[in-house]
This record gives structure tokens, sequence and C-alpha cells, in this order.
């Protein structure tokens, strides 16, 4: 959600290598993003009410979002806009889980999603940053059936959601490094072939750096302010660096 899509379309066109669809009036200039011509996200100005802080909004699949969001209004999270129908693509609904952050949900018609993840310039991975880290342990499993796994880390509280077998999201504890106007945010990760590279083409057309680059097992990444203030990482997952840390099982 880009308060100047034309210069997110620019920066991430750069950034990530995507190419833009048409924009649809229809619905809300919705304007799909592609990469190697897969769909990989989307941009749109903001929503009634939502202008503010340009910023990424990931949303999780559900097979009915309806009962969705009365699960996420039974445990204490708050419904901010819907469920309502896109036309043939879908029903989505906007919701804040009770720590604060935002996030989507996306009941899929003709439009299923990501055609692509972990390739150059797709979607990768997402952490839940909160500062109240045992609100959105109770929340995302008691609304979406994850399993939980603490990772063996004295430096950081930092927690896998599993779907199945499946990691699929982490829930990572803001220290005192983020300053208190940053609110609670789910930090989406974009992948890259080379991180040092998208980090010097994303601060040199006025992106900051705020993390890294880091070498981990899981790829080389850095986190970035985009021009417009939206958070996102840059991931290189074929430069790993490190063994994979262990975990406790704690579903």
């Amino acid at each position: 959600m880009f308060t100047d899509v034309e210069g997110a379309k620019a920066f991430y066109g750069d950034v990530l290598g995507w190419t833009f669809g048409e924009a649809s009036s229809e619905y809300g200039n919705y304007t799909q993003a592609y990469a190697d011509g897969k769909a990989v996200a989307a941009v749109v100005p903001p929503m009634p009410g939502q202008e503010g802080q340009s910023q990424w909004c990931l949303y999780f699949a559900s097979e009915d979002a309806a009962t969705t969001a009365t699960k996420i209004r039974e445990n204490g999270g708050e419904v901010l806009m819907g469920p309502m129908e896109i036309g043939d693509f879908g029903t989505m609904c906007l919701a804040r889980e009770p720590s604060g952050a935002v996030f989507g949900v996306w009941q899929a018609g003709i439009h299923e999603g990501f055609d692509t993840m972990g390739t150059p310039g797709a979607y990768a991975w997402a952490e839940v940053f909160t500062r109240e880290p045992q609100k959105a342990d109770a929340f995302f499993p008691a609304v979406f059936g994850y399993r939980q796994k603490q990772m063996e880390d004295e430096a950081i509280d930092f927690r896998l959601y599993d779907l199945g077998e499946r990691p699929v999201l982490g829930r990572m504890k803001m220290t005192d490094d983020f300053p208190p106007e940053v609110p609670p945010y789910i930090n989406v990760y974009f992948t890259v072939p080379d991180c040092d590279d998208a980090v010097a083409k994303a601060t040199k057309l006025g992106g900051r750096l705020q993390f890294g680059p880091m070498g981990t097992p899981f790829g080389r990444f850095a986190a970035l302010t985009d021009p417009q203030g939206a958070n996102f990482s840059v991931i290189d997952v074929t430069t790993t660096e490190g063994e994979l840390p262990r975990t406790t099982d704690v579903s």
C-alpha cells in the first residue's frame, strides 16, 4: 500500500526486477507485480481511512475468510475491513492481531496468490515483529493452527510457526533497538540473487539500510526501509553461512 504508487513501481522495479500490469480502476487501482512473468506481489494506493505510512501487507490463505474473521475476533484480534468479495478473484479481509501487527486474509477464487516463491524477485519468508510476543504466540496458532518452536538463542527471542512440518512464519520480539514510534509489523522478505547488490540499488534510490547485509544459515539478508517508509527485507537464499540453530517444540 503506497501513497506514491508510481514511485513504488520505479523503486521495486529496479531493486527486485519487477514488471507491472495495468492498474485496475475497478479494484482500487490494484496493480499486479511480476518477476519473470509470474505474479509475486501487488501495489495499491491507500484504502479510504488507511492513509498514512506506506507498508506491505501479507495475506494468509484461508479456506473460508468469514470463519477466519470469526476466529480472529474470538482470539483478541480486530477485523479492520471485510470479509468482502473482490469480483471472481477471491474474498479478503484486513485484520490486526492483539499485539498490533496488521495482516490480510485471502480466500482464493480465480486468483490464488503467489505464482512462485523463493525465486529472484519473489516472496521468500515473513516474520511478525512484536513487543508482546506472548500475545502473538497465543493468537496465530489459535487462528491458523500453527505448531510452535522456540529458537535456542539467548541473544534473541525468536519463534517459528509451522504448518504441519513446514515452517511458514517467524515471530521476533522487538528490542529497544527499535524506536518506540515503530509499531509492530510483519516483515516480508523478497528473494534476490545478490543481497549486497540489492542493498546498493535500494540505497542509491533513497532506501535506508536498517540492518545487514548479514550471513545466516538461511541465506544472506538485509533489512531495508524504502523511500516511502515501508519496511522489507531482501535475502539471497543461495548464500548460506553457519549451522542451523537448535529449536525446542513448545506447541
